[in-house]
This record gives C-alpha cells, structure tokens and sequence, in this order.
C-alpha cells in the first residue's frame, strides 16, 4: 500500500481526540511509507493530518476543486495539490491516486466520499480497502444503520463486512493490510 486516502472534516470537531488520532494517523503513514491522499485544504482535520505529515517528512497529495479552493483554503506547502473543476473530479481523482480509503469524524462531505468509494467496492470497480477510524463512537449510529440495513434485507452481509471499522488509526491500518475484498458481485 503506498498512498491512502483520508477523508475527514475541515472542522476539527469539539472533542480534542478526533485531532489527536488525526495526528496519530499521520505518523503512522509516515512510519510505514505510506503517502496521504487528501481533500486539499488547511481547515479541520484536513489541516491536522497533512500539516503532520509534512512535518514528519511524509509526502501529502491534495485535491481541491477550484470552487472550494478559497472557501476550504487549499494548503499551499503540499507535495502536489491538484485542483479540479467539480466535486466529481475531486473524487474521482483521489480514488485514482490511492490504494485505500479511510473516513475520519467529518460532516456530510465525508460520509458522502466515503459511502460512494464503499459502494465502488461494492459493484467491484476496485477492491480497495474502506474504512472507518471511529474515535470516541464517532460512528456508531452509522454503524447501527448498517447493521439495520443488513438485517432488513436492503445490504448483504459480504458487503456489509467490506467497510473495515477500528477505533484506532493503528488497528485500521492492520485491517487495511489484511484485507481481501469479496469475492462475489452485488446480484449474487
């Protein structure tokens, strides 16, 4: 794996510990070679984990549309930062430079990037590692939601299984190593 790409909020939340797994996260990737693929901006989270990054000698790739570029504020001490004409764009190339996906606490824009590359996984136009970094229960209504799913015969059990969920940046990662996507199609 040499690139992930990590969703999260351009918020850094109210609880001092979504920063801190942020920061957490970040070292990790360094310590283990691994480049940040990210939104492009130096708000929230998105600020947390690239700045550390940088700061830890990592290499960061960050993706902006152009429309977003001054509202978000695109980090200008990147390694490379695209910017893109739309949102469709933007996912489209974070998802072509990365080999995994990880969400972090964020507000519809993360759950919405992350629920879209899950779903890609889902219909097999990749089979790259999903996961959710659930500081604090962050996600557990969610989770909730798609166990309910599951149960309700809307989302199979294979595929609910895809999205890899730990509550630390560093039991994420050793998911994300041992990962082996279905191997089944959505209709079956």
């Amino acid at each position: 794996m040499n690139r992930i790409c990590v969703y999260c909020g351009s918020s850094a939340g109210v609880d001092k510990q979504y920063v801190d797994a942020a920061r957490e996260l970040a070292t990790l990737l360094v310590s283990a070679n691994i480049d940040l693929v990210y939104g492009g901006a130096t708000k929230g989270l998105m600020g947390v984990i690239a700045d550390t990054v940088l700061q830890s000698g990592g290499r960061v790739s960050g993706v902006i549309p152009k429309a977003l570029q001054e509202k978000e504020i695109a980090h200008k001490q990147l390694t490379e930062l695209h910017v893109v004409d739309s949102m469709h764009d933007r996912k489209s190339l974070m998802a072509i430079l990365s080999d995994g996906f990880v969400a972090m606490p964020g507000g519809f824009g993360t759950l919405e990037e992350i629920i879209e590359v899950l779903t890609w996984g889902q219909l097999q136009f990749h089979e790259k590692p999903c996961g959710l970094l659930n500081i604090n229960g962050y996600f557990d209504h969610l989770l909730a939601f798609f166990d309910h799913a599951t149960k309700s015969g809307f989302l199979q059990q294979q595929h609910r299984e895809m999205l890899l969920v730990a509550d630390t940046p560093a039991e994420l990662l050793d998911l994300f190593e041992h990962y082996e996507p279905p191997d089944t199609h959505k209709w079956m």
